[in-house]
């Protein structure tokens, strides 16, 4: 009996060192993401790469808000002057300028003889030609005409000076929109209305 158990552990020695040692395994390594493939960017037609651009001066800021705007595009003007023709130009001369306080910009001769003149009033442009005459010298001026002018200044000093050197004046009165004004006829009958904003 001691025999076969001896025999059995010598049996049982050899087939654990006979066993391979299993290996302690490594750690796995993290796959590497690929690298983002880069999109090659398609050439714009020319018609769009022009409709992209921004015009010379202006930023892509600016084009862009010009294209919100809608097409056709509402009028903008930066200025703006009126052109009047007068029976008599020295008398309208001094009715704007020695009365209401325009003054002279530019003139017109010809031959040494006055035509025209141009004045201004701040941002304001009024100009004045003589009337040749060539259709008629009853021709009615003024009629139906009315400019408008925006001002900081006293609308009572305005009509205090303008009545105190000769000239008619209505107001200051309150206008059925609301603002304050003053209206003055010139000698061809062309109304000028200068308001004061509500």
């Amino acid at each position: 009996m001691a025999t076969k158990k001896a025999t059995k552990k010598k049996a049982a020695k050899k087939a654990t060192a006979k066993r391979p040692v299993a290996k302690a395994k490594a750690p796995a390594r993290k796959a590497k993401a690929p690298k983002p493939v880069k999109a090659k960017a398609r050439p714009k037609p020319a018609a769009t790469a022009a409709k992209t651009a921004a015009p010379s001066g202006q930023t892509m800021a600016q084009t862009r808000a010009e294209r919100r705007r809608s097409f056709p595009e509402a009028l903008r003007l930066r200025d703006f002057s009126v052109a009047m023709t007068v029976d008599d130009l020295q008398r309208s001369i001094n009715h704007y300028v020695d009365g209401l306080g325009f003054t002279i910009k530019d003139r017109w001769e010809r031959d040494g003889k006055l035509l025209g003149v141009m004045l201004v009033a701040g941002a304001c442009e009024i100009g004045l030609s003589q009337d040749d005459w060539a259709k008629g010298r009853n021709r009615a001026k003024g009629i139906g005409v009315s400019f408008f002018a925006e001002t900081g200044q006293s609308l009572d000093l305005i009509a205090a000076l303008a009545t105190e050197r000769g000239i008619a004046v209505e107001g200051p009165k309150l206008a059925p929109w609301g603002d304050r004004v003053v209206e003055i006829k010139d000698p061809d009958g062309y109304k000028l209305t200068i308001y004061w904003p509500k």
